[in-house]
């Protein structure tokens, strides 16, 4: 108890609490790097591919190593923080993905890159969850929380933008390895930073670490990440390949979820996810994410593809959807505040079905202003969902759950990106095939191969040349424009489901924490339990007040 009064004096210093906002820049860089690294490589596969001679398998590793490892550990670095100290695990992962970095850039075997990529894997499943844990106990105060939450989400936004233009800088001027080498000066600045300024908490749990638990969390996630990524390329869905991880997965997940349920010291509190406001957060995380990942994808061919735009003209496109995404960030505290959780999340989805079904116009000719005021909207959109969401789920856990409330939430993250890809990728695949029967003057193997993908279409109607080529490239043309529109109307269709579950938020940011108007309490019997809700506002009481408190000291 006294080293939380000791830590919590410490953050708030005369001047009105400067140091809270330090640690929150320190965590905001920890973050812009793992990031950044999730999205970097991408435009670094055909340099990586010339010059390590991968085969398809490698190749494919090379990339999905970093985020399926990392979408696999979520769980076990979460919970762990929360047991043997987030600072702690968080330094750890610094070092680990400082050195990791490293080994990538100067890897000369393919082998070796997936070894580094894995490693990666491992320092950032450490370091993002214990992120937005020592941010929910830097900033007990719910407002102010709030804030660092939003100021966290616009920092999230600006690394996945920047890897691809960042890699394709370094590329263009350096080797594929400058990709990696960007992430060692900086973790050489914060590792020392880190450890000096960044409080220790841990929760208040007693009890050994489910080991077991640990280990199948991470199963059931990697069996489930993986089965959707092989479906967001394209693998028959009855393929043994995709359809076993996925079983496999599954079957994991419920083990844990049982286990979780059986155990008197459970690395997860399951319970949190009775309480609507935690469940439904959830949810409107994978959707916003599943939605973002899907329809960004489907842009990128639309504008590279149809529009003939080149890779930075591309870029130079999207930037309004990422600058759109920081101003929601930077105003989420504003106005959840004026609006509270419910109406900021179901607004934030309606208004991105909106700006989906402008999308809708777009057809084989450019229309910049249309594509910019719909791709401004889309990330305000899905920005001010993700925060509200965000937000809700970090104040409905428990303190002592912190860590794994955060795994929870970025494992959420992750595995609506790869449902985003694999759903809406489907989808477009599907509406595009459509439109290749009978073609006249082009051969029937040539329309089936044009029929997978317009990039194929392309290489297909340049081979064929003269009439029979013009008719196939236009065909494939119309047919993805179709294909993108129908894609659009399912996302809006889903995005509207959305709204309507955002009814189960809470109206407005109540509870001891924000210094808004107590929320009322349910009337229970003897013998019934306190809600997830109700053990968080006992966790925000002063410690000599309430239990749940968070066990905070510097070490």
């Amino acid at each position: 108890m006294a080293g939380t009064t000791g830590a919590v004096a410490r953050l708030r210093t005369a001047d009105g609490g400067a140091d809270r906002w330090v640690v929150l820049l320190v965590l905001c860089v920890s973050l812009l790097l793992v990031a950044v690294d999730a999205t970097v490589l991408h435009v670094a596969v055909p340099a990586v591919t010339e010059d390590l001679r991968p085969t398809g398998v490698e190749l494919l590793w090379i990339v999905d190593a970093y985020p399926l490892v990392c979408a696999a550990l979520l769980i076990l670095f979460g919970t762990l923080g929360d047991r043997v100290g987030r600072r702690r695990v968080l330094l750890i992962g610094y070092g680990i993905f400082g050195a990791a970095s490293a080994l990538a850039a100067c890897a000369d075997t393919p082998a070796l890159l997936i070894g580094a990529r894995v490693l990666l894997g491992v320092g950032g499943a450490m370091i993002m969850p214990a992120t937005l844990s020592v941010l929910r106990s830097v900033f007990p105060d719910r407002r102010e929380r709030a804030t660092a939450i939003g100021i966290w989400t616009a920092v999230a936004a600006v690394g996945a933008a920047t890897g691809p233009v960042l890699g394709g800088f370094l590329i263009e001027h350096f080797w594929w390895g400058s990709v990696f080498l960007i992430n060692i000066p900086l973790m050489v600045l914060i590792l020392p930073l880190g450890a000096r300024l960044l409080p220790e908490s841990r929760g208040d749990l007693g009890g050994p670490w489910d080991v077991l638990g640990a280990l199948t969390a991470a199963g059931g996630v990697l069996g489930v990440v993986l089965g959707v990524k092989r479906l967001g390329v394209g693998h028959d869905p009855f393929d043994p390949a995709t359809v076993l991880p996925l079983l496999a997965g599954a079957a994991l997940l419920a083990l844990f979820t049982r286990r979780q349920r059986r155990l008197r010291h459970p690395l997860i509190d399951v319970r949190m996810f009775a309480a609507p406001a935690f469940s439904t957060s959830v949810g409107c995380i994978v959707l916003c994410m599943l939605a973002l990942v899907g329809l960004q994808l489907i842009a990128v061919q639309y504008l590279q593809l149809v529009l003939g735009l080149s890779p930075l003209e591309t870029g130079l496109r999207l930037l309004p959807l990422t600058f759109a995404a920081m101003a929601a960030g930077a105003t989420g505290s504003y106005t959840l505040r004026r609006i509270g959780p419910r109406l900021m999340a179901g607004g934030g989805f309606v208004l991105t079905a909106g700006a989906v079904l402008l999308l809708t116009l777009m057809g084989e000719h450019d229309r910049p202003v249309l594509l910019t005021a719909g791709f401004v909207l889309l990330g305000f959109g899905l920005q001010t969902t993700l925060f509200a969401s965000y937000e809700s789920m970090l104040s409905e856990a428990p303190q002592e759950h912190a860590g794994g409330a955060a795994a929870i939430g970025e494992t959420s993250y992750q595995l609506g990106a790869g449902m985003g890809i694999a759903l809406l990728g489907s989808v477009m695949n599907a509406a595009y095939a459509t439109g290749f029967g009978g073609l006249p003057g082009v051969p029937r193997a040539a329309a089936e191969d044009a029929a997978h993908s317009l990039g194929e279409a392309q290489q297909v109607a340049d081979r064929l040349g003269g009439a029979a080529g013009e008719l196939l490239r236009a065909t494939a043309r119309d047919s993805f424009v179709r294909g993108l529109h129908v894609t659009l109307l399912v996302s809006a269709a889903l995005l509207l489901m959305g709204a309507l579950a955002a009814l189960r938020l809470p109206r407005t940011m109540c509870g001891a924490e924000s210094a808004e108007p107590a929320c009322p309490q349910p009337d229970r019997g003897p013998g019934e339990h306190p809600t997830t809700a109700d053990r968080t506002r006992a966790a925000s009481v002063p410690p000599s007040r309430g239990p749940g408190r968070e066990v905070a000291h510097r070490s």
